[in-house]
């Protein structure tokens, strides 16, 4: 991404780097933080999307689809499992993650554990909609440190263990969080019935291999039942993975029959009051659970495993 983008006859435009040969380019309307934390560059814009997050030069949130990341990333886990008590996110800097799992009157807990302070503080300061004043709620215990560490001295099951981290790109402050190693950390901290889902990076049918196959093999070698699941998210530049993992076999839970229901009787709770989802509902969930013959191939076909010692890195 470049902030300092050459200005033309309309303006400055912000730019990102979407593959080797591709970018994308919008209008930059402000610049409302620029800056680098010990971690990574952090930069608060805003453009056509609205207002967005841009770390280490790649879009993470935007104004105007975030709902649809957000709630594509909880609401299935949460589905899947039924009635979530405990609830761990690793990552999650714009509390968006923290807001769509606090909407649930039954969750007792989430704990948040983001190693960027700066990139949370500077969200709750110019985006204060992504968290609702989640921060707030009691059941959330907000961790600044490494996801993996802090996870690792935990010893408390999960119902829901959600990963919202940057994509593993070289250096990144997120990639042990990718591995082998993790994935069979975290299935041992599953409480019965528990689901583990990350973001899984690009899910277009020309770029499914970035890294979202790898990720899927790596959760095929630690987990009874991996479902694959995918969003049209605009402001990604192309539609956007999510990976799950549980032990209990898959049964009807791609065919998205009874979700409304199931919602329904869940009860998520919107600024105080039970209404709709902005993105996600039975006839959604259908078409986030289907995906094209050469996707579905190419994540069968897969062999690459991330392991600490072999990690696999998006462009």
């Amino acid at each position: 991404m470049s902030i300092e983008a050459e200005r033309n006859k309309t303006g400055f435009w912000f730019t990102e780097d979407t593959g080797p040969d591709s970018r994308i380019s919008l209008k930059l309307n402000s610049i409302l933080f620029s800056g680098s934390s010990p971690f990574q560059k952090v930069d608060i814009i805003s453009t056509s999307f609205g207002r967005t997050l841009v770390t280490d030069g790649k879009t993470q949130s935007c104004e105007n689809d975030e709902k649809v990341y957000h709630e594509s990333l909880v609401v299935p886990s949460f589905l899947k499992h039924g009635n979530p008590k405990k609830v761990f996110i690793g990552g999650g800097g714009e509390m968006a993650t923290a807001r769509e799992c606090l909407r649930f009157p039954g969750v007792e807990k989430v704990v948040m554990v983001d190693i960027d302070e700066a990139v949370v503080k500077m969200c709750m300061k110019h985006m204060p909609e992504w968290g609702e004043n989640c921060w707030e709620d009691p059941r959330l215990d907000l961790i600044y440190g490494d996801a993996y560490g802090e996870f690792e001295r935990m010893e408390e099951e999960w119902d829901v263990i959600i990963l919202d981290i940057s994509d593993p790109i070289e250096a990144g402050p997120g990639i042990k969080l990718y591995t082998k190693e993790f994935y069979e950390m975290a299935k041992k901290k599953l409480s019965p019935g528990g689901v583990f889902v990350t973001q899984s990076g690009c899910g277009a049918v020309n770029n499914w291999d970035d890294c979202w196959s790898s990720i899927y093999k790596t959760l095929d070698e630690v987990f009874d039942t991996v479902v694959p699941y995918r969003s049209n998210i605009p402001s990604f530049a192309c539609p956007w993975a999510f990976t799950m993992g549980f032990s209990e076999p898959v049964g009807d839970f791609k065919t998205g029959n009874g979700v409304d229901e199931k919602i329904e009787q869940m009860k998520p709770v919107f600024k105080g009051k039970q209404t709709e989802y902005e993105y996600y509902d039975e006839e959604t969930h259908r078409c986030m659970f289907s995906l094209e013959k050469q996707v579905r191939k190419g994540l069968q076909a897969e062999k690459r495993v991330i392991t600490m010692d072999n990690p696999v890195f998006m462009f």
